[in-house]
């Protein structure tokens, strides 16, 4: 599984040199590094995006997180960031996907304080001193979270949630009064069309991970070329866990959107 590392730097351009330093961890095979974005806190407190992270499937968890953070701390969701309409309610989204805590984002905004800058990263490490131990040396102060990417769970309740509102609705269908039933069947419909919408969100959900793992994947393979025989095994290892690990989430987005199909049948 990857982390999100995000490093406070006091000023912008050691936030480079810590992008810098991070690309070189990645060429030694210390790390694997999916992602970079650079942030900066003004002397009015305004948070700016700098450098965006890919916009390809590669950059998707630290577009995300950096859109949720700039969101939160006060920056503009517009210009340089290029998110989508949305605004900070579509931010706090992005992060509750992501796994983030609260907590997390507060020592975040406790530590990039005006003037300040922060580099915002996707990893997959072995151990913890390597980036830490370079980090330190060009005066970056190193957080770190587990990436969780919770839609995967929120879309399997949804759907399980929408599948039972919809029998319950059914069975009070098959019993009511001719009087009543056409307000059911509008309520079966209503029903019908958010899960028909979850069922979208599912498969969108399923199509997003394969591109982002292949991606994933695809950056690994070009690292481990460049590297030694030892940085290569650590590699191959990372790839097959990223594979198994899609495997898993992949099939149970693919048994939840199944599921919908029943439910989705005009019976009522």
């Amino acid at each position: 599984m990857s982390k999100f590392v995000v490093v406070i730097f006091p000023s912008e351009p050691k936030a480079y040199d810590g992008t810098r330093a991070l690309k070189e961890l990645q060429g030694e095979g210390s790390i694997a590094l999916f992602g970079l974005a650079v942030i900066t806190k003004d002397s009015d407190g305004k948070v700016s995006l700098k450098t965006a992270a890919d916009r390809g499937p590669l950059g998707t968890g630290v577009g995300a997180l950096t859109g949720g953070l700039i969101g939160l701390l006060g920056g503009p969701v517009t210009g340089a960031m290029g998110l989508a309409a949305g605004g900070v309610l579509g931010s706090l989204g992005d992060l509750f996907n992501l796994g983030v805590r609260t907590d997390f984002v507060d020592n975040i905004s406790q530590k990039l304080t005006p003037g300040k800058a922060a580099v915002i990263a996707e990893v997959n490490e072995d151990w913890v001193t390597p980036i830490d131990t370079r980090m330190a040396a060009i005066g970056g102060t190193v957080l770190r979270h587990w990436r969780a990417d919770f839609e995967d769970e929120q879309i399997e309740k949804e759907i399980d949630s929408a599948k039972a509102d919809i029998a319950q609705l059914q069975a009070e269908y098959a019993q009511a009064r001719d009087e009543t039933k056409a307000k059911l069947k509008a309520r079966i419909d209503e029903s019908r069309g958010k899960l028909k919408a979850t069922s979208d969100r599912a498969r969108a959900r399923i199509e997003n991970l394969q591109q982002e793992t292949n991606a994933k994947i695809k950056s690994l393979q070009e690292q481990a070329a460049r590297t030694t025989a030892e940085s290569k095994s650590r590699i191959n290892a990372r790839i097959i866990d990223l594979r198994e690990d899609s495997q898993r989430r992949s099939a149970k987005l693919e048994q939840a959107w199944s599921l919908t199909k029943e439910a989705l049948n005009p019976a009522a």
